[in-house]
C-alpha cells in the first residue's frame, strides 16, 4: 500500500479524473467509506453525530458521510466552521435528507458548537484535508480551542479525523498547537506521510485506510517508492512448508551473539531464530558463556568461541568458526552483534566475520563466511563503524537493524536529525551503503539500496523493553535462512515482531513485558497470517 504527500495524492486524483473516475465520484465513496466506518465504530440509529465541516473537499466528504449516517438514522448536526462555496450540491443534499446545518458565522464565539459538542457521541473532524499547512487561525482556530474543552471532559465524544486531523501536516506529521488528537483517523485511499511521522502518528489514534476508488495501476501510484507493510503482502511472502518438508530445507542460521554481560542476547536472538521457522540455529559465543546458554537454549547448536578476559569473542573467533563450523559448506546466513561488546578484538573479529581480512594481517579461509547473507545488529554495529571504508568492502547481502543511537554512530548525524525524517535517512543510506537498512522504533522504516522504502505500522510503547531488539534480529535472521531474500526477509520479519509484539501486549498491558514473552508468539503471528 503506498504511503503518498499532499502533492502525490493530488496528481492521483488529476489521473484519476483522467481516467474515468472523477474527482466527485472519489467524493461519493469517501463519504459513504467514511459514514460505514463511523456507523462501526459508534452505530447509527439514534445515534448523536456532530460533523466539523471544512470549506473544502475534507468539508465536502464530511456532507457526504453526514447524509448517510442521517439516512441510516442517526441525529446528524453538521456546524460549518469555515465558509462553503455558495453552489454546494453536497450540502443541499445533506439538507434533503434532514441533516441539521449551523454556522458559520458567530456560532463558534456564541458558545454554540460548544453545546453541539457537548451533545454528540461522535465527532467527526472534515475541516481540513491535504490542501492545507498553515497555521490555525481565524474560525478555525477558535472551533479546534472549543473542541479541546470537551475532548477533556470526563466522557468526552469519540473523535474521528476524516483523512488529517485538522492542524497535521500531510507531508511531516507536525502538529498545530491548537490541533485537538483523535481516537481514530479514516485514511482516504492512501495513508498520507504525516500519519507515520511522529508527534502526527500519535496526534491521529489509530489508522485506518479506506478504498475510495481509485483506479488501480495508475502510473502515479505505481512510481511512488514509500509503502506501508500490511498483512496481506507479508503473507504473500512468508517461506512455504510442505507436507514432505525437513530440517534441512529450512536452512542453517549461525548466531554469532553474547557476552560475559550480554549472555540474554544471546538467548533471545537465537531462540527468535528457532521461533521464526529456521530448520537449524548455530548459537556461537563467548566459551564463559556458553555452559549458561546452553542450559537455557537447548534447541540450537552451540559452538563455543575463544575470549579475551572481558569475555567477550577474540580476535580469533572468526577462524575457529571457519574450521570448526566450515562457512558456507554448513550454514546458510549470519546474525552477528546481540550483546557483543565492544574492544579492539570484538571489532577485528567482526571485520573477519563479514570481510574476511583484519586490519593488520590476511584472514586465511574465511571467503565462505564472506560469501554468506549477513544480519548485523546492536555492538555488530557499533563495531562496524569502527572499521574504515566499511561500505566499500564489496560485501553483498547485508541487513543492517541500527536504532537511531547505533545510526547516529554509524553516520555521524544526530540522533534528533534521524527521527525527524527516518524515511530520507533509511532511503540515503540503503542506498549509500548498498544495504537493506531497518531503521528500528516506533513505525520502523526498512530502505532498499533501490530506493523503496517500506514502513511498518506498530508503534508500542510495551515493547520499550530490553532485548526485544535482539529477538527481531533473530527473527529476520531466522526467515533469511528459509530463503527469503534479505529485503523480503527484513520486512517480513519486522511485521512479525511487531504483531507479536500487539498480540503480547493486548494480554500483559504495556507495563513490564519482557523481550522473551514475544518468542511463543512469533509461530503464532505466522499460524494467524497464514490464515489471511
Amino acid at each position: 500500500m503506498k504511503i503518498v504527500t499532499a502533492a502525490q495524492m493530488a496528481a492521483i486524483e488529476q489521473a484519476s479524473e483522467k481516467a474515468g473516475v472523477s474527482t466527485d465520484v472519489l467524493m461519493e465513496n469517501a463519504g459513504l467509506a467514511v459514514a460505514q466506518g463511523a456507523r462501526d465504530l459508534a452505530g447509527a440509529a439514534g445515534v448523536r453525530v456532530l460533523v466539523l465541516v471544512g470549506p473544502g473537499n475534507n468539508g465536502a466528504d464530511g456532507l457526504v458521510a453526514a447524509r448517510h449516517l442521517r439516512r441510516w438514522g442517526a441525529e446528524v448536526t453538521c456546524f460549518v466552521v469555515a465558509g462553503r462555496p455558495e453552489t454546494d450540491l453536497k450540502m443541499d443534499r445533506a439538507l434533503e435528507y434532514g441533516v441539521t446545518v449551523i454556522g458559520p458565522s458567530g456560532a463558534a464565539e456564541s458558545g454554540e458548537l460548544e453545546r453541539s459538542l457537548a451533545r454528540s457521541a461522535l465527532v467527526i473532524d472534515a475541516v481540513l484535508g491535504t490542501g492545507r499547512a498553515r497555521p490555525l487561525e481565524g474560525p478555525i482556530k477558535e472551533a479546534m480551542f472549543r473542541l479541546s474543552k470537551v475532548r477533556s471532559a470526563p466522557i468526552p465524544p469519540k473523535l474521528l479525523a476524516l483523512d488529517l486531523p485538522t492542524g497535521l501536516n500531510a507531508d511531516t506529521g507536525e502538529v498545530d498547537p491548537f490541533g485537538v488528537p483523535c481516537d481514530l483517523t479514516f485514511a482516504l485511499g492512501y495513508p498520507k506521510v504525516g500519519l507515520l511521522n511522529f508527534p502526527g502518528a500519535g496526534h491521529a489514534g489509530e489508522m485506518r485506510v479506506l478504498d475510495i476508488g481509485v483506479p488501480p495501476g495508475l502510473s502515479e501510484e505505481t512510481s511512488i517508492l514509500l509503502e506501508l507493510l500490511d498483512r496481506r503482502w507479508v503473507a504473500e511472502n512468508l517461506p512455504q512448508r510442505p507436507l514432505d518438508a525437513h530440517k534441512g530445507n529450512f536452512g542453517h542460521v549461525l548466531v554469532v551473539a553474547g557476552s560475559r554481560n550480554y549472555v540474554g542476547a544471546a538467548y533471545l536472538a537465537s531462540q527468535a531464530a528457532v521461533r521464526a521457522g529456521a530448520g537449524l540455529t548455530t548459537l556461537a559465543t563467548p566459551k564463559s558463556v556458553y555452559p549458561i546458554a546452553a542450559a537455557k537454549a537447548t534447541e540450537p547448536i552451540h559452538l563455543p568461541l575463544p575470549e579475551d578476559e572481558e569475555g567477550r569473542v577474540s580476535a580469533q573467533a572468526a577462524q575457529v568458526i571457519q574450521e570448526i563450523g566450515g562457512g558456507s559448506r554448513r550454514y546458510t546466513n549470519i546474525a552477528v552483534g546481540c550483546g557483543l561488546g565492544l574492544s579492539g578484538g570484538t571489532v577485528e573479529f567482526v571485520e573477519d566475520l563479514l570481510f574476511g581480512r583484519s586490519r593488520s594481517r590476511e584472514a586465511s579461509g574465511l571467503s565462505e563466511l564472506v560469501e554468506l547473507p549477513a544480519l548485523v545488529d546492536a555492538d555488530g554495529l557499533n563495531n562496524l563503524a569502527q572499521i574504515t571504508g566499511w561500505p566499500e568492502r564489496g560485501r553483498d547481502l547485508m541487513v543492517l537493524t541500527p536504532h537511531p543511537g547505533e545510526m547516529a554512530t554509524l553516520t555521524g548525524l544526530s540522533a534528533e536529525e534521524i527521527q525527524k525524517d527516518r524515511v530520507a535517512v533509511a532511503r540515503e543510506y540503503a542506498a549509500k551503503w548498498d544495504v537493506c537498512l531497518v531503521l528500528k522504533g516506533a513505525n520502523t522504516v526498512i530502505g532498499e539500496p533501490g530506493g523503496m522504502v517500506r514502513v511498518a505500522p506498530f508503534a508500542n510503547p510495551g515493547m520499550s523493553s530490553g532485548g526485544t531488539g535482539d529477538v527481531l534480529s533473530g527473527v529476520i535472521a531466522g526467515l533469511m535462512a528459509q530463503g527469503l531474500a534479505p529485503t523480503v526477509a527484513a520486512c517480513c520479519g519486522v511485521y512479525l515482531h511487531g504483531e507479536a509484539g500487539r498480540e503480547t501486549v493486548s494480554r500483559l498491558g504495556s507495563t513490564g513485558v519482557a523481550a522473551s514473552d514475544l518468542l511463543p508468539e512469533i509461530p503464532a503471528a505466522v499460524k494467524r497470517l497464514r490464515e489471511v
